[in-house]
């Protein structure tokens, strides 16, 4: 539910010209407000938010919507797209137990899935969803 609630959230801000209330986003997406708090905080951490306090104040998108894929929120919301770590690009571990990486059928089918996957995501803009 992270991924998809920031997802969400990310586009409806990216939507607003100014900064945009929490309690708004919260409202209009039906996302629980406590759970929204750590999303937007993570997203502004990994700078795609702007955030400002006071009356005037929440969040605001930090760069162009059209440069933020979903592949980029999602890494940053739930870590890697490939199925298993040693498929993965970005956040790639070996497995413990395995004897040859190269020859590894089950390795090979994974990076063919997260291959896959992530090139529909990082061509997804947030602008265009």
């Amino acid at each position: 539910m992270k991924c998809k609630y920031g997802l969400k959230a990310i586009m409806h801000i990216a939507k607003q010209k100014d900064y945009v209330h929490i309690s708004e986003v919260s409202k209009e997406e039906h996302i629980p407000h406590k759970f929204l708090q750590g999303i937007l905080v993570e997203l502004k951490n990994h700078g795609l938010l702007l955030s400002r306090k006071g009356k005037e104040g929440g969040y605001k998108i930090n760069k162009e919507a059209g440069d933020i894929t979903f592949g980029e929120v999602i890494r940053i919301l739930d870590g890697p797209i490939a199925p298993i770590l040693c498929a993965s690009e970005r956040f790639y571990k070996r497995c413990e137990e395995c004897v040859d990486e190269d020859t590894c059928s089950i390795r090979r089918v994974m990076r063919s899935v997260r291959d896959r996957t992530a090139f529909i995501l990082d061509n997804q803009k947030i602008k265009s969803a």
